[in-house]
Order: structure tokens, then C-alpha cells, then sequence
């Protein structure tokens, strides 16, 4: 499982979801906040006087709200380097590979909900809903986190990670839906039914164990793609636990040692 040193410079600031932090430096400070980024170091700014403060906590409470419906964590942790360069160290929850995002402000990325790491302050946060019949049919497909601005983004993955552009492939490819870790703004994600409600649907469903749903991604730009989804390893691990010995009479009969 990879981990991200980051080097901050004076007065530099990162941010990570909670969660996710796993080292410091003494010369570092960790502050906790509901409010996302911004371009002045994480803080929110609406403007002087009571009007501005009413703003500011308005934007709060959306973001709040927006990250309670992705089942997202609802806080951020902000490191600032003071006197002198500073060190810290961020992980992601599964193991698998790292990468770190350089946004030059011309194009947004757009990532699987539980993909995000940390970010510079410099980057913005933010929530994208791809519409009820989308998410419903396409399971994770139906939150991804959207960041824009400039600077360094990083996100973690499952397994290994795969580099793609549709243009490359006549334009379009077709992905299991939990193997969608980011994608640049360009790429047109959408969900379709693999074949129908038919004999060979339901093969792919019940014995394929891909579902009846492929997540499509059209364009021309990056995308980048996990070999491994958290449904396979949690399958795994569910095997290898013995959890898949249990036949047809749910155990009734199976015996149990230790």
C-alpha cells in the first residue's frame, strides 16, 4: 500500500479528508474544519459584515449537506507548515496506487467518491451529482468529487491503475462500474444496461457477476481506472474467511472448528 510525504514550504497549506492523515511534523499545525477550501488557505470569504458572515455559513452548510448525501466524511483537516519547511504524510483506505492530479485551472477532474487523498488549499472542492437514473443504475457512478482550480490533487486507488483515453478507442470505452476512480472535464460519463432482460442479461448478472450495468466514458481525455474494486476485494476476503461455504441450506449442515 502506497503513502504521500508531502513537503509543505512556510505557510503552505494542504488538506485531507478525515481520515486520511497519518504523520506530521512538530512545526506543522492541523486544524479541523467543516468549511472546503478556497483560494485564501482554506477559509471561506463572503464579503464584510453581517451579510458576509450569513454567506459564509450558508456555503457551509450546503457543502455539509452535499457531503452527508455522498456518505462522505463531513469534516476537513488543514496542515500549515510555521517556521520552516514542514512534513506530512496521507494514506488512502484500500491498498492499491497513488497519484498525484496537477490542475493548471483549464480543465476540472472528476473522481470516484472515496478516491480523494488531499489537496492543496489552492484547489476546490466540490460535489457532482450525475442525476438519480444515472447513479441509481450506475451504484458509485451517482457521486463523484469535482476539483478545479491549480495545484496538486492527490487520489488513491484498489489494485493497480490503468491510464485511458476513449479518443484512442474510437471514442468510447465501457468499464465495470467500481473500476471508475477520475476522469478529466470533457469525458461524458453515462451508464448502460448490458444487454437486456433477457437469457444472456441474466447470465452476465448472476454468473458474470458484473451486474446489468456497464458505466461508459466518451471523449477525448485521461482516465484513469483501479484493477481492483472494493466489491472484488470484499469478496475475497470473504472467501478467504470461509464465507462462501455455506450451500444452499445456509450452513445448516456445515460444521465449524476452533
Amino acid at each position: 500500500m502506497q503513502m504521500a510525504v508531502v513537503s509543505l514550504n512556510p505557510g503552505q497549506t494542504v488538506y485531507c479528508e478525515a481520515g486520511k492523515f497519518l504523520f506530521k511534523t512538530t512545526n506543522v499545525t492541523m486544524e479541523t474544519r467543516l468549511s472546503g477550501p478556497s483560494d485564501n488557505g482554506g477559509r471561506q470569504s463572503g464579503g464584510g459584515g453581517m451579510g458576509g458572515m450569513l454567506r459564509q455559513a450558508m456555503g457551509t452548510a450546503v457543502q455539509v449537506g452535499q457531503r452527508m448525501l455522498a456518505g462522505e466524511s463531513l469534516a476537513f483537516q488543514y496542515f500549515t507548515s510555521r517556521g520552516g519547511e514542514g512534513t506530512v504524510g496521507f494514506a488512502g483506505v484500500l491498498p492499491g496506487e497513488m497519484r498525484a492530479l496537477e490542475l493548471d485551472g483549464t480543465r476540472a477532474w472528476f473522481a470516484e467518491k472515496d478516491a480523494f487523498v488531499a489537496a492543496e488549499s489552492t484547489v476546490e472542492f466540490g460535489i457532482a451529482f450525475q442525476g438519480g437514473r444515472t447513479g441509481m443504475s450506475g451504484g458509485e457512478g451517482f457521486v463523484l468529487e469535482k476539483f478545479t482550480g491549480r495545484g496538486t490533487v492527490i487520489i488513491a486507488g484498489a489494485g493497480n491503475f490503468i491510464d485511458l483515453n476513449p479518443a484512442d478507442f474510437g471514442g468510447r470505452i465501457e468499464v465495470d462500474t467500481g473500476c471508475v476512480v477520475a476522469f478529466e472535464e470533457g469525458i461524458q460519463y453515462g451508464v448502460q444496461r448490458v444487454g437486456g432482460l433477457n437469457r444472456q442479461g441474466i447470465m452476465n448478472a448472476v454468473f458474470g457477476g458484473e451486474g446489468l450495468s456497464l458505466a461508459t466514458l466518451e471523449g477525448n481525455g485521461r482516465v484513469i481506472l483501479q484493477s481492483l474494486t472494493i466489491e472484488g476485494l470484499a469478496n475475497a476476503l470473504k472467501k478467504a474467511q470461509g464465507g462462501d461455504k455455506q450451500g444452499p441450506t445456509g450452513g445448516l449442515f456445515s460444521t465449524h472448528t476452533g
